[in-house]
């Protein structure tokens, strides 16, 4: 084969860029629209950023979700169909917010749906939305640990029988853009993680980035790869082995139920709106729910982890000696030298 047949193969093979995108946001799953209303409060980049575009070099997005678009009912519906159907002329991506119930756990009945089959008058079921556009999406996103791992309501002897995106459809699903499911956990989603994400993911459309990089959770790597103590204000007091014992203490909140050390999650750098905020930067502990083990591997809330016993045990006598260590020190370079000063070194 010639160079030029080799170039215009490899040329045919390249994915053209998307110039529109439709982000299609499912809710009907069983959750409380948190991670829909946590979305409104990013900016870094903004929902506002992204659909009056406002940020160079990705798709002109269009945005539908039933919690913010003008449109009801039938109306809103009609380019669900349109999606389902392979009628769309541009790419979409499906969002999903909330778990996804087993709907063949109960002789009778659903567990959730959005919208009526017009040819049989019958609720469409939420796993049918799924089924239908997961295949034709250029990308699948799960937002929210509810849409991840299950959360709250995939709890041990729940009666929905629930569980994640990638556990429904599968840990090895694709999208037609060649990504695997994209997970981005919390309880809610940090807002910044999510538009983040949803922003990368359009530049890879536009052919502006490479395929997006995830870890064996299916989250992106950059924005996962640290612990909450790793990044925490308090983390000092823990090395020193201080403390608190009530709430509304600055210390470290390792003994009142925190379980930060062993959790992946970036909230106590990147805060929660505009960089402030965020669970151990307003003085709540980590529940650990951005983990797929939340929340049945990190109840009762509230009581000292485990590890913490231990490891605070073993750093006790350690940073008590460097605490009074580091005072002495304090005190004595809390000092200006002594022959500093007018006529000391005359």
């Amino acid at each position: 084969m010639s160079g030029t047949a080799v170039g215009r193969e490899q040329s045919a093979m390249k994915p053209q860029p998307v110039e529109e995108m439709h982000i299609l946001w499912l809710t009907a799953a069983l959750g409380c629209d948190g991670d829909t209303i946590s979305m409104t409060a990013a900016t870094q980049p903004s929902l506002e950023d992204l659909v009056l575009g406002g940020i160079p070099g990705v798709p002109k997005v269009h945005f539908h979700n039933p919690v913010l678009a003008y449109e009801t009912g039938d109306e809103f519906l009609e380019l669900w169909h349109r999606a389902a159907a392979g009628q769309l002329a541009a790419p979409f991506i499906l969002v999903v917010e909330g778990s996804i119930p087993n709907e063949r756990n109960k002789s009778e009945g659903y567990w959730a749906a959005m919208g009526t089959d017009p040819a049989t008058g019958q609720p469409i079921l939420t796993c049918d939305w799924i089924d239908r556009l997961a295949p034709k999406a250029w990308a699948v996103v799960a937002a929210g640990t509810c849409a991840t791992y299950g959360g709250i309501h995939a709890m041990q002897d729940n009666p929905t029988g629930c569980m994640g995106l990638p556990d429904y459809l599968g840990w090895d699903f694709k999208s037609v853009g060649g990504a695997p499911i994209v997970c981005v956990p919390g309880c809610p989603v940090q807002p910044d993680n999510f538009m983040e994400t949803l922003l990368y993911l359009l530049w890879q459309a536009a052919g502006q980035a490479p395929m997006i990089s995830l870890d064996e959770q299916l989250r992106p790597t950059w924005l996962f790869p640290q612990t909450l103590h790793e990044c925490c204000d308090r983390a000092g007091y823990y090395e020193q082995a201080d403390f608190a014992q009530a709430y509304g203490s600055p210390k470290c909140i390792v003994k009142l139920g925190c379980w930060g050390p062993v959790v992946q999650c970036n909230v106590g750098k990147r805060g929660w709106m505009n960089g402030i905020g965020g669970c151990p930067n307003v003085g709540g502990i980590c529940i650990g729910c951005t983990m797929p083990g939340y929340p049945d591997k990190f109840m009762p809330h509230m009581d000292e982890p485990p590890g913490a016993k231990l490891s605070s045990s073993a750093i006790a006598i350690y940073g008590r000696t460097v605490r009074a260590l580091r005072r002495f020190t304090l005190a004595s370079q809390n000092k200006e030298p002594e022959w500093r000063g007018r006529g000391k070194s005359e």
